[in-house]
């Protein structure tokens, strides 16, 4: 009976990660089949590609009212992405950093961490909560494309301007009237070719259809299958969240992150994690809280969220001594991620 159990979780969270896999890439195969444009691209299906696990169990927790499972993943997600994944990644090779990373991603996703550790402190995250956090993640979104690598100001700073000001909604008008306009400008070649490219098109559709079943079907599974694991053990839903949910939703990040740093773009490698721990918090937890608010218990509150804050400023500095992330730093990320887990499960055992 276990066993069976087992294997739906497994089979679950198979369906959930390899769906959102080729989810993302049907999806941006038709969007430029079609003429979208890669900001448009860019904004929807790249920018949320690694995270639709996290984005689609914690939609379906949080319809079944499970807040513990719904936070236990957000912030055990971003716990294991930088501690585990990272950790690992940087024994794998050293991994070179940039100062923009630190200015802009690195500074906005320790600002993230802080509004959410700001938000829960009542108990409670609200369905105002949860539409500031996906207002802000669509300003940060749109502050990537406005952004310029070379810019010598403090992007952090220009991104609080950029959002408190309202200058998304100015830039997001601007964008969609220029993807608008370059469709319109196609010419008789260009559309004929669209015309040949309608098969292709039909078989991504087949495809972004069966794979978004497959998200949904696997996110049910994995859910349901948390949820009798804890309480067939008698744990906490929030240890299940921040365990096993957590890391099997951190796959696509783990793949993505340990590519990258083998192959030498220590850039891409980092910035996935910041990106990805940053859309966590605003994206998934702000869907999750406008489904239904999100209840918080004291361990998220008092444990858990202080050590995802901790682990982000840990980050930062690791970021910042020589711009390169060691092998030492690594092990020493993987050190304090089984610390991590030890306290959580003797905070539970007693």
């Amino acid at each position: 009976m276990l066993l069976m159990h087992v294997l739906l979780f497994a089979f679950g969270l198979a369906l959930l990660v390899k769906g959102a896999d080729y989810f993302v890439k049907a999806a941006a195969t038709i969007a430029e089949k079609v003429g979208v444009s890669e900001f448009v691209i860019g904004l929807t299906v790249v920018a949320v590609g690694t995270s639709i696990p996290e984005l689609v169990s914690s939609a379906l927790a949080s319809f079944k009212q499970e807040s513990d499972l719904v936070l236990g993943n957000v912030v055990g997600s971003n716990i294991a992405n930088i501690s585990l994944i990272i950790g690992l990644a940087a024994i794998v090779a050293v991994i070179i950093t940039r100062k923009e990373m630190l200015k802009r991603d690195g500074y906005i996703m320790l600002f993230a961490a802080l509004i959410f550790a700001a938000f829960i402190l009542n108990g409670v995250v609200s369905r105002l909560e949860g539409a500031l956090f996906l207002l802000l993640y669509l300003a940060y979104s749109l502050f990537l494309f406005e952004d310029k690598p070379d810019q010598e100001g403090e992007c952090f700073t220009e991104f609080i301007r950029y959002f408190l000001r309202f200058t998304y909604l100015k830039t997001l008008k601007a964008k969609v009237r220029e993807s608008m306009t370059s469709s319109n400008a196609l010419t008789a070649d260009e559309r004929a070719q669209q015309q040949r490219e309608r098969l292709e098109v039909a078989k991504q559709a087949l495809m972004l259809l069966a794979s978004g079943i497959a998200i949904v079907v696997g996110a049910d599974f994995l859910v349901d299958e948390a949820v009798y694991f804890s309480e067939v053990f008698k744990i906490s839903k929030t240890v299940i969240g921040v365990t096993l949910v957590a890391l099997g939703t951190s796959l696509p990040e783990l793949g993505v992150t340990f590519s990258a740093a083998r192959q030498g773009y220590g850039n891409i490698a980092v910035g996935n994690i910041l990106g990805s721990n940053i859309a966590n918090i605003f994206l998934v937890g702000g869907v999750a809280a406008l489904i239904f608010p999100l209840a918080v218990i004291r361990v998220t509150i008092l444990y858990n969220t202080p050590f995802m804050i901790a682990i982000s400023i840990l980050l930062l500095i690791f970021i910042k001594t020589d711009w390169k992330i060691t092998r030492r730093e690594g092990i020493a990320f993987l050190l304090v991620y089984a610390l991590f887990l030890c306290v959580l499960f003797y905070l539970f055992s007693t």
